[in-house]
């Protein structure tokens, strides 16, 4: 089961926002609040919202009304400057993995690193081990992403979720691709970094067994609305 988290600071918070995907809005009145160390479900049909709020979060889509924040970023005043610095606040995983097929596990891992300022050599080789170690993969290092199996490489994208000590992972059907004991890992593993690391996860996702098996907030998304499920008004 998700640990349930103790009550702080709010890393999400949504107040009657609407949120847009370019000009049209896609959920309306948007009240959430996800708190650090929480693990959050959303969940519904096709087109219902879900990959809208969580490019809202990563600052891609604008919120056209209301109150909304990611940690210490207001998103209804982001300047585009500051999207990059949102970013690195976050880790994001991905249904299609979006490994970078033409190098090295451990090339994949080092560019991220790169890219959000890290410049001592032993330093990104340390953080490469750590993050390899944390989901099991440190033999896999010198693999080529083709070399791995599909919950391999979801695992390898999940420690570069994870390379920057990120408050926050947005799992965006992470399990979509998987079989179902290979998606009962990518879960395990996915709660353990909750867990262990406090990092509060938002993951979208249809599967209502995965749901059932590893219970925690539901946010349902129909009708232009996304509200709370309650087991007891259901």
């Amino acid at each position: 089961m998700a640990q349930e988290a103790e009550k702080g600071t709010p890393i999400i918070e949504f107040r009657d926002a609407d949120i847009s995907n370019g000009d049209v809005t896609i959920i309306e009145s948007l009240d959430m609040t996800v708190e650090e160390g929480e693990f959050v479900y959303l969940t519904g049909k096709v087109g219902s919202g879900k990959t809208s709020i969580i490019r809202t979060l990563t600052g891609e889509n604008p919120v056209l009304g209301g109150t909304a924040r990611v940690g210490r970023f207001d998103l209804t005043q982001l300047k585009k400057k500051q999207i990059p610095y949102l970013r690195r606040e976050i880790g994001v995983v991905f249904q299609d993995f979006q490994l970078l097929m033409d190098r090295t596990v451990e090339d994949n891992l080092r560019f991220v690193l790169e890219a959000t300022d890290w410049k001592d050599r032993e330093k990104i080789r340390q953080r490469i081990l750590d993050v390899l170690e944390a989901v099991g993969m440190t033999r896999k290092a010198y693999k080529m992403p083709h070399q791995l199996s599909g919950g391999e490489q979801q695992r390898i994208a999940i420690a570069r979720s994870i390379l920057n000590e990120p408050g926050l992972i947005l799992a965006d059907e992470p399990t979509g691709n998987l079989d179902g004991e290979t998606a009962d890992g990518i879960m395990r593993l996915l709660l353990d970094i909750n867990r262990k690391r406090g990092t509060a996860i938002v993951m979208v996702t249809h599967n209502r067994s995965i749901i059932k098996d590893y219970p925690a907030r539901v946010f349902v998304c129909e009708d232009n609305k996304c509200t709370e499920w309650r087991p007891d008004e259901a």
